[in-house]
């Protein structure tokens, strides 16, 4: 069972472009459909800058 399903499919797109825009930040680049040729650093910067901005927007919006 995979753990990484979008809820909201309506948001794939958004996510997918949220992704690309992440992994250009950290200097790692992505292609669509497969990247199973990153390293696990690669994987996890990119996963990394993803939740630091998320983190931001939350609080951002606490504000």
């Amino acid at each position: 069972m995979s753990r990484n399903n979008v809820i909201v499919p309506e948001a794939r797109e958004a996510m997918d472009k949220f992704k690309m825009e992440a992994a250009a930040e950290v200097g790692v680049n992505l292609k669509q459909g497969y990247n199973g040729d990153l390293t696990s650093r690669q994987a996890g910067s990119v996963g990394g800058q993803m939740v630091k901005k998320m983190i931001q927007s939350y609080e951002n919006g606490l504000k």
